[in-house]
């Protein structure tokens, strides 16, 4: 038995007649009375019953027709399903995101990615350091990591997206507050909230790089992973932070910002698997590149 016998079946059970049938299957009708006629014999049950006028359907023949849709049926959805998944309209796919780009760029991402995608399952993890996302990445748990080079794997790409200034956090009240901007050597003397070292936080190395340029050490008073209780603690008066702008986005009470002279800009790129030509991956790319152009 082969789809078409099920295909030539469905059109004559419809139109009550082999004629009719056959030119709707654009065939000669001869070849649909044979090929019904192999179907019953294969099946061992008579499913139509013949006159010289019409076509009708046997018990058996009726039963058969509703089964006979259902696959049929099943099959086209089957094929408009494979269509979509390999247009990149359905699917899964997953986003990992650094504090700041969780804040700034994955809101206005989610919501264009449900407008254009509808079909597609997303998932999304904010607040990732760049080693966690890499290796998130790796392990197939994220399709799409935001994150900030350099990144050493060569099983990744990187997809530039924009480049973010780099400003000062400071407690509401702060002396430098009364500033319109500052530079580094402003801070020589303050205590530092920051994101982890030891090679956690590619913001940590830069901080530390813009200082010791300055001639000092940054005293650290406290490390933490989540970009808004890094902000929360400068808040709370326990130091000041130097973030990516969009971090201002937050809007933390009681956290000042300030452009910071000479602190020059940090990189946020878009990370995928190599070879990974998942259509979704390639979309959700496209929209990162217009939401950041």
């Amino acid at each position: 038995m082969e789809l078409r016998h099920l295909r030539y079946f469905v059109a004559v059970a419809e139109e009550r007649h082999f004629g009719r049938a056959a030119a709707r299957l654009h065939m000669a009708q001869p070849p649909v009375s044979q090929q019904i006629r192999r179907l019953e014999e294969e099946l061992g049950v008579r499913l139509l019953r013949r006159t010289t006028r019409r076509v009708e359907l046997t018990p058996a023949g009726s039963a058969y027709l509703g089964r006979a849709r259902e696959v049929l049926a099943a099959v086209d959805s089957a094929a408009v399903e494979a269509q979509r998944v390999d247009a990149g309209l359905e699917g899964r796919l997953v986003v990992g995101c650094v504090g700041s780009a969780t804040y700034s760029l994955l809101p206005s991402l989610a919501r264009t990615l449900r407008d254009q995608l509808p079909a597609i399952d997303f998932g999304f993890r904010g607040e990732m350091l760049v080693p966690d996302q890499v290796d998130a990445l790796l392990r197939g748990d994220i399709d799409v990591a935001l994150l900030r080079p350099p990144v050493d794997p060569p099983d990744i790409v990187l997809n530039a997206l924009r480049r973010e200034r780099l400003i000062v956090a400071l407690p509401d009240g702060h002396r430098l507050a009364k500033r319109k901007r500052l530079r580094i050597s402003d801070l020589r003397d303050e205590d530092f909230i920051v994101h982890p070292g030891r090679g956690r936080s590619v913001m940590n190395g830069r901080v530390a790089e813009l200082c010791r340029g300055a001639g000092f050490e940054p005293r650290i008073r406290q490390e933490v992973g989540e970009t808004s209780t890094l902000v929360t603690f400068v808040a709370a008066g326990l130091g000041v932070a130097i973030v990516p702008e969009p971090v201002a986005a937050l809007g933390v009470v009681g956290a000042s910002y300030r452009p910071l002279t000479g602190g020059g800009t940090i990189e946020l790129c878009a990370a995928v698997r190599t070879g990974d030509e998942a259509p979704q991956i390639a979309r959700a790319l496209r929209v990162l590149t217009e939401l950041t152009r």
